[in-house]
């Protein structure tokens, strides 16, 4: 290769690689900035209410100088966890069908469904869940249909194309051999797919599940809309909440001194709760779960 050649390929290595370096540094310095803006906000807020009263109070009263957030907390476990339970089976067993058992023809109608329900904005799906789940619920179930249930479907809804889309990608990334070898066995099509395809690939499916955990978790504008917003402990899934998000973005607009600190420090909470979340998951991961 000419001299000169050489050389310039170098110099576009170099330069690729200061890009992409330039771009995570971008990524990490933009997490340690947000890391240092709510710790250095909130804390302080919570030495001056008390850790325990803070994180264990029931009572949310900022006009009392009463700040407590554990309904909060169970609001956000309680609709998260229903979103668990209704969106990961659902989309797990959609990403394995729309892998291994999808017709040509039905697939190119359902990949566009699923990018397009990724696309759709929070308040779309509040609205959706507004106008049809909210009257579901409360003819079926009883009482007002803001609820955590309600929120759990919505959310279950929404965390969907998420899981579908990395697990479809991590089924399809499994090389064939594995699925020949579970036929070569004497294996059906579905124990193939079932048993060798599926474990080879549940690092990625995963990620997936993270990914729509988190989505669960930090929704805000859709939650807000169906949850009730009541600052309560809940003693059924058919009692109205109000979540960790909801309950900042409700009352940040008009909050000042303590009072704006403290929803500071309730990020702080949200912040700690993905971080937990995110270990668990990787732990998991480590440990071939």
């Amino acid at each position: 290769m000419d001299t000169s050649k050489y050389k310039m390929l170098q110099v576009r290595e170099h330069i690729m690689h200061g890009l992409f370096l330039a771009a995570a540094c971008a990524s990490v310095l933009a997490v340690g900035l947000i890391c240092v803006f709510l710790f250095a906000n909130g804390v302080p807020a919570m030495a001056e209410i008390g850790l325990f009263d803070f994180m264990l109070g029931t009572k949310w009263k900022p006009g009392n100088d009463i700040y407590g957030i554990m309904p909060m907390i169970l609001g956000s476990i309680y609709t998260t966890a229903g979103a668990i339970v209704l969106g990961v089976p659902i989309g797990i067993l959609m990403a394995i069908f729309m892998a291994r058992f999808c017709p040509p023809k039905l697939y190119k109608i359902l990949k566009p469904a699923v990018d397009l329900l990724a696309g759709i904005p929070s308040i779309v799906y509040g609205f959706f869940g507004l106008i049809m789940l909210v009257p579901f619920v409360r003819n079926n179930f009883g009482g007002d249909g803001q609820s955590i249930l309600t929120a759990s479907i919505l959310l279950g809804i929404m965390i969907l194309p998420s899981i579908i889309s990395v697990s479809e990608s991590s089924l399809r990334a499994v090389p064939e051999s594995y699925y020949e070898g579970g036929l070569a066995l004497g294996a059906s099509h579905e124990r193939s797919v079932f048993f060798a395809v599926v474990p080879a690939a549940k690092s990625g499916i995963l990620a997936g599940v993270i990914l729509g955990v988190g989505r669960a978790i930090g929704e805000t504008m859709a939650v807000l809309m169906v949850v009730g917003n009541q600052t309560r402990v809940p003693d059924s899934m058919f009692d109205g909440v109000r979540t960790l998000t909801t309950n900042i973005v409700m009352e940040m607009g008009y909050a000042t001194d303590l009072h704006r600190e403290a929803l500071v420090a309730t990020a702080v909470v949200l912040f700690v709760f993905v971080l937990i979340i995110n270990l668990a998951f990787s732990l998991l991961k480590r440990r071939g779960l």
